[in-house]
């Protein structure tokens, strides 16, 4: 078969419409000599072919190679295209939120200013005023990362950097005191003869430039020595205030430590004593006497009239009202049912009507952290609410306007809501269990 044959089609593999050549280095290709022609389809046709029986001493030409060096060179370097591209583009758009949190830019001055300052994590803590409040462990890490991390050392120069003349000159005023720049203030004496004026301290700022920090002023000086003379802090404080005559006033807390205890005390009466003891014991049995009544005070039974109760007080948490008697519920918990010898409940239905049937415990009446109402029964006759029988052992929840019928006595439970409400929000507000 010659090359003829194949440009005519008469070739034994059904390519009528291509044709081979010569490439540059004398081997033979296949390329299409379609007037429409596209390269995709050319491509995978030509790599397709070299697959196949027979055309195994075919190689793909120069410019397809090189157009897949290409391709591969472009993909290579577009971002996002490979998997290890993608992986450390998500790291560093995320390095910065992770690593700054809560630290502003003037946070980071103000920590590195303050440990230049003291050269101690535990001092910056204490003295200086950051914009949340940071721990001394987050302190420290956040120093190492400044010192080692170059990713968020990188990012907190930049944003030092960008910040306003003014915050920076508000950081450096509030510049921690170096033990140096205190030694020098002391000094200047306290009882300094004429006293020391703003002229004195730029005089001493002129002297021992390489002392003070740069953002030192000559007031900022002389307010810090009025500081440290209204604390005693001078050395020539520590005999503490002296009188005209240069002899040193006794303190109320220094003559408080001559005196002696046992000069102190009085002679005993044994009169007073005696009385004293009395009064005592009195004291204590009538304590235990209110001890005993506490469980009556949380229901405040009140009688009925003709002339409406108005608002509850800010005692009241709900009312249990029935035809001759209301129940002012002072406590969370109550219990209903029928006082007898030897059992005490805090509502006696007896004072209601015949409460013959009724069991000397009847229910139990809750107040939750939520602001709601339930009623639990443990009688052996069912308790009635809006009409639906509540057996023993059950409990359900009271609403404002409640009906409630314990044998033939019948009642209306009332809330007081304001109250409820505000006992609600306390519970939010301190997150207590319902």
């Amino acid at each position: 078969m010659d090359d003829s044959d194949l440009m005519h089609g008469n070739n034994d593999y059904g390519y009528s419409q291509s044709h081979l050549g010569e490439s540059v280095d004398g081997t033979r290709r296949r390329s299409s000599n379609r007037s429409i022609k596209r390269r995709k389809f050319d491509d995978e046709l030509v790599e397709y072919s070299l697959g196949m029986p027979g055309m195994s001493n075919f190689k793909p030409s120069t410019s397809q190679s090189y157009a897949d060096s290409k391709r591969r060179h472009l993909s290579k370097s577009l971002p996002g295209t490979s998997k290890r591209g993608r992986k450390s583009g998500r790291q560093g758009g995320q390095l910065a939120p992770k690593d700054l949190g809560r630290w502003k830019p003037i946070d980071d001055l103000a920590l590195i200013i303050g440990v230049q300052q003291t050269n101690d994590l535990r001092t910056v803590h204490l003295g200086t005023k950051f914009s949340c409040k940071f721990t001394v462990s987050e302190l420290q890490q956040r120093w190492y990362a400044l010192l080692y991390d170059q990713a968020v050392s990188r990012v907190a120069v930049s944003a030092m950097r960008n910040l306003h003349p003014d915050m920076i000159a508000a950081v450096q005023d509030r510049a921690l005191w170096s033990q140096q720049e205190e030694a020098l203030l002391s000094t200047i004496k306290a009882n300094t003869n004429p006293p020391p004026t703003t002229d004195t301290f730029a005089e001493m700022l002129s002297q021992h430039p390489d002392i003070f920090y740069t953002g030192r002023t000559a007031t900022s000086l002389f307010r810090h020595w009025q500081s440290l003379k209204l604390y005693n802090l001078l050395p020539d404080q520590s005999l503490g205030p002296t009188s005209a005559t240069g002899r040193p006033i006794l303190t109320f807390n220094d003559a408080e430590e001559y005196i002696q205890d046992i000069d102190l005390n009085e002679p005993p009466d044994e009169a007073l004593d005696k009385e004293l003891k009395l009064q005592q014991r009195r004291n204590v049995k009538e304590i235990r006497h209110l001890e005993n009544e506490i469980g009556r005070w949380n229901v405040l039974v009140d009688s009925v009239t003709g002339i409406s109760p108005g608002e509850l007080d800010g005692q009241t948490l709900a009312v249990l009202r029935g035809r001759m008697v209301r129940y002012l519920m002072r406590s969370r918990e109550i219990s209903i049912g029928r006082s007898g010898k030897g059992h005490l409940v805090d509502i006696d239905l007896a004072l209601e009507g015949p409460a013959h049937k009724i069991s000397r415990r009847q229910a139990t009446l809750r107040l939750r952290n939520t602001g709601e109402f339930y009623l639990s029964s443990e009688g052996k006759r069912p308790i009635f609410v809006d009409g639906r029988p509540i057996t023993a052992g059950n409990k359900v929840r009271l609403y404002d306007n409640t009906v409630v019928e314990i044998a033939c006595l019948r009642f209306i439970f009332s809330v007081n809501h304001d109250l409820i409400r505000a006992i609600h929000n306390e519970s939010v507000r301190y997150n207590l269990p319902p």
